[in-house]
């Protein structure tokens, strides 16, 4: 794995980071999208410093993330749920014998 070496700025500071290769442009989208959601807020509501800003940034994100994970573990469940579902007709259909001699 290669890693190279990359600076974001976010909020008007410079982090210098090393990253996977193949990860650089997702790194350069996420502190995209950490310094417009942060400057959004700064305009929107009162804060101290740029901490503040941060941390209703995590919140917002980690938020979506929590949503769309617990989105995918329902859809994970309904999908193998529908796929045994299938599997047991599949059987039925392909070895009729067999399930009726099991009732």
């Amino acid at each position: 794995m290669e890693t190279v070496s990359a600076s974001v700025n976010i909020l008007g500071r410079t982090y210098k980071l090393r990253v996977a290769s193949e990860d650089e442009e997702a790194l350069r989208k996420a502190a995209n999208t950490i310094d417009t959601q942060a400057k959004s807020y700064g305009k929107q509501y009162a804060y101290n410093d740029h901490q503040d800003l941060l941390a209703m940034v995590a919140l917002t994100q980690i938020t979506q993330l929590t949503k769309i994970q617990d989105s995918l573990r329902f859809k994970d469940t309904d999908l193998a749920q529908r796929l045994q579902s299938i599997d047991s007709v599949l059987e039925q259909i392909l070895h009729p014998t067999d399930t009726q001699n099991s009732l």
